[in-house]
């Protein structure tokens, strides 16, 4: 494996840095006081992105998007997680589930979305169902030529904000080596659509700006077609969603970390106490070198994980190790830059407090650490014959 980057992969780093540095970081106060992003402003970074060549970068070039394969696409993702994901989603990435389009699908959903015209988000977890996907007690059940969706989702991102929602409901069961199983489907369901409501959910400590919502399904009817994929396969299709949303958070904890890095770095040369920067007191120094070493592992676990993904052989394994350990050392790096700034890493007028707050979720959403440990433990224990 060479990680080493062409001339291609060098061109599209520097064109996205420069774009978050020059249209997306000067924003971030602004977003963070108001808890949005105006939709004048969102407006504008979408046409600029779109102008920009950069808009859908992980779908096809014949269908409209920027046909980058997912080696690629990490780069992007990890150059788009120096700012907060309310502002580097309006550079939208478009939910992989959406290639199952199909017929009429294909037009009203998949191209107006990689065109930048539609919005779309995606609809899994539930109060009492969150890591544990089967459990899922949303119903979809068919009614004539129509099926007819009861349920609730909550911590849906960007639902607010989106036109439509992809949406995974229980269609009937199915045997699997664990027994009979919930069969699950996946839908399309327009905002609007009656019997379908959307709530903002509680204020959240991490990403301002970037909202989980409340999903409300009382007898929405939608058509036959708005199934997503063949019926009863919708646990396959976030099978495969998964995978690569897990790499997403890698990717972005990693970008993250190199900008809380650069920071806590500057501070330790400049700040100076008895005499000499802080940065030279060991307990300072071998804070930075620990940090340093941790985001270089999390880079390298993160990049083997999306190089394997670009040969078609990565595997649960693969992404869970490179969320797990990006997304934690995202947090212990954010901690310890706090460590080093003092009482003025918490300070609001600063954005490592901000920073520190935003690096919690990374630990929660797309799989849990404790999810992602068993992924790892369990194909272990299965080469075993345990």
């Amino acid at each position: 494996m060479d990680f080493a980057l062409d001339d291609e992969h060098r061109a599209i780093v520097a064109t996205v840095r420069d774009f978050v540095r020059k249209e997306l970081v000067p924003h971030e106060e602004l977003v963070e006081r108001l808890d949005e992003v105006p939709q004048e402003l969102a407006a504008q970074i979408r046409s600029r992105a779109l102008a920009a060549g950069l808009y859908a970068p992980n779908f096809p070039a014949e269908l409209g998007g920027g046909g980058l394969d997912e080696f690629a696409v990490t780069l992007v993702e990890r150059e788009l997680g120096w700012t907060s994901y309310a502002l580097q989603w309006l550079i939208a990435r478009p939910s992989n589930i959406l290639r199952a389009c199909e017929g009429d699908q294909v037009q009203s959903y998949l191209l107006p979305v990689i065109r930048g015209e539609r919005v779309d988000c995606l609809a899994m977890t539930e109060p009492n169902a969150g890591s544990d996907v089967r459990s899922m007690t949303t119903r979809a059940v068919m009614d004539g030529s129509d099926w007819v969706i009861n349920g609730a989702k909550h911590f849906i991102s960007y639902a607010d904000v989106a036109d439509f929602v992809i949406v995974f409901a229980v269609t009937g069961t199915e045997e699997t080596a664990r027994g009979e199983r919930s069969a699950i489907s996946a839908f399309l369901v327009d905002k609007g659509t009656p019997g379908f409501t959307v709530s903002v959910g509680s204020s959240s400590v991490s990403h301002r700006g970037y909202h989980h919502c409340e999903l409300a399904f009382a007898d929405c009817r939608v058509p036959a077609c708005a199934l997503l994929g063949a019926q009863g396969a919708g646990f396959d299709l976030l099978s495969e969603w998964l995978g690569a949303s897990r790499l997403t958070v890698a990717a972005t904890s990693v970008g993250r970390a190199r900008r809380v890095l650069g920071l806590a770095a500057d501070w330790a040369a400049t700040r100076r106490q008895f005499g000499q920067p802080v940065g030279r007191f060991q307990g300072t120094g071998f804070k930075l070198a620990d940090m340093a070493t941790e985001l270089e592992a999390a880079e390298l676990l993160t990049l083997r994980a999306a190089w394997r993904l670009t040969q078609g052989t990565m595997t649960d394994t693969d992404a869970a190790m490179a969320k797990l350990y990006a997304s934690e050392m995202l947090g212990r790096l954010t901690d310890q830059a706090v460590q080093v700034f003092g009482g003025t890493g918490l300070m609001s007028e600063f954005p490592l407090e901000r920073f520190w707050r935003d690096a919690r979720v990374e630990r929660i959403w797309d799989g849990t650490s404790e999810i992602q440990r068993h992924i790892i433990s369990r194909a272990m224990l299965r080469e075993r014959g345990a």
